[in-house]
């Protein structure tokens, strides 16, 4: 009978775990996003990442577009999740980026509109944008507008106006 008792025990215990484990009120994952990329916006109380920072501006700049959302694997950059660098990363397009100028681009590339990339920190999200605004100083075909919101970078293609991409910068403000 003890044996009984203590294999009872031992499955139950088992049981409690597994539901805990599996409880709704565990933060969502990366898997857990929609099949578009973006993250649930039903859920408001989840920390900001690129996919809902995305949703967020283009709805304030209609012309941008998304175009591919960054994981582990098909990172250029190698930089998702890597230490100090984004967390999370969106390309998008931007319609008034004239097909012409971007013809030798691959999809993705921030010069066909641009990237989200959010961090860990705030101060990881400037160093990255000083980082790219120091590389491309002496390069013009690779500059481009770089905006910081907290841990969120909003990188927009040199091909904008200073006035169009303003409006990205406006949006990024916005970011709740």
């Amino acid at each position: 009978m003890n044996r009984t008792t203590l294999t009872s025990t031992a499955v139950a215990t088992v049981l409690v775990a597994t539901l805990t484990a599996c409880s709704s009120d565990q933060p969502k994952s990366a898997s857990d996003q929609t099949s578009n990329g973006k993250a649930d916006a039903s859920a408001a109380s989840q920390p900001l990442d690129a996919g809902t920072a995305f949703a967020q501006i283009s709805g304030k700049v209609s012309s941008a577009k998304l175009s591919g959302t960054v994981t582990a694997e098909n990172d250029p950059n190698h930089l998702l999740g890597r230490p100090n660098q984004y967390t999370s990363k969106i390309t998008f397009e931007d319609s008034r980026v004239s097909p012409t100028d971007v013809s030798g681009s691959e999809k993705g590339d921030v010069d066909r509109g641009g990237a989200i990339e959010v961090f860990g920190s705030p101060s990881d999200a400037k160093a990255r944008a000083d980082y790219i605004q120091t590389a491309t100083k002496s390069m013009p075909a690779l500059a481009e507008y770089d905006y910081v919101h907290g841990k969120v970078l909003v990188r927009v293609s040199h091909y904008l106006t200073p006035k169009q991409a303003a409006a990205y910068k406006t949006a990024a403000d916005g970011l709740s």
